[in-house]
């Protein structure tokens, strides 16, 4: 059984924790620590967990909404850190203490009772990955800071039933926002973040597999969206085959399962 919670998704931190139980064991995996570590302590604790539990942290890339914290947890943790050499390479190559655990495409690995497959998003990083995981039962998908949808990423999402999916911006509102334009034009391009109707697009396309069920709308732009927005762009894709539900940026969401 694997369930997950945001603990918070937006340009002001990114965390998200994945539990699976196998038996009476337990394993979480925290994808992304974009918040200070005090922070990150009071999310985890209203989620009724602490940050000795941890079995590994995933990075998904060096910007700073998602390394946040990362290495001072890990170190007084002492908790494994994932991550691609190009994540490494673009923080410098810190001092981890013997904690780090390279990762890169396609490459799986295990943490308890889960079995993680990073694989490789278009976006503005080094070397950025997302990840599916599953326990042998459930399939789960992570997916955000991407400006397109590569038929990689197709590929690698086929076959979850649940997706924590990007719906960053409302084209119309960035088009019309506050940004200036270099930044319109990074954050709407192919190297930036995914459009409400490009998310949409790609929930579609999964659904037409039969097995998407659920769906939580993550990382969206405080300035270029709203929550009702994406909802209403993952509905019309999905109609009422698929649960749907928004992540928050200061309190991330529930607990959903897998």
């Amino acid at each position: 059984m694997i369930r997950f919670k945001s603990l918070g998704s937006g340009s002001s931190g990114n965390a998200t924790v994945i539990q699976a139980r196998e038996g009476g064991a337990l394993t979480h995996l925290l994808v992304d620590c974009g918040l200070g570590i005090r922070e990150v302590a009071r999310r985890l604790g209203a989620a009724g967990l602490s940050a000795d539990r941890l079995d590994a942290i995933f990075i998904t890339h060096e910007h700073a909404d998602h390394i946040g914290c990362a290495r001072q947890l890990a170190l007084r943790e002492r908790i494994p850190v994932y991550m691609s050499e190009g994540t490494f390479a673009a923080l410098g190559r810190p001092d981890f203490g013997g904690l780090l655990r390279l990762a890169g495409d396609g490459q799986v690995f295990e943490v308890g009772g889960l079995q993680v497959r990073p694989f490789t998003v278009p976006h503005d990083a080094r070397e950025p990955l997302q990840l599916t995981c599953t326990d042998g039962a459930a399939r789960l998908g992570l997916l955000t800071d991407l400006g397109h949808v590569s038929a990689h990423v197709l590929q690698e999402l086929a076959g979850c039933a649940t997706l924590l999916l990007e719906c960053n911006h409302d084209e119309a509102m960035l088009a019309h926002g506050p940004y200036p334009r270099f930044l319109k034009e990074r954050v709407g391009g192919d190297w930036g973040h995914l459009a409400n109707g490009a998310a949409a697009a790609l929930a579609r396309q999964l659904q037409a597999s039969g097995r998407l069920r659920r769906v939580l709308a993550a990382h969206l732009s405080e300035q270029n969206n709203r929550p009702e927005l994406a909802r209403a762009a993952l509905a019309g894709a999905l109609g009422g085959g698929a649960e749907i539900h928004v992540a928050d940026g200061a309190s991330g969401s529930g607990w959903l399962d897998a």
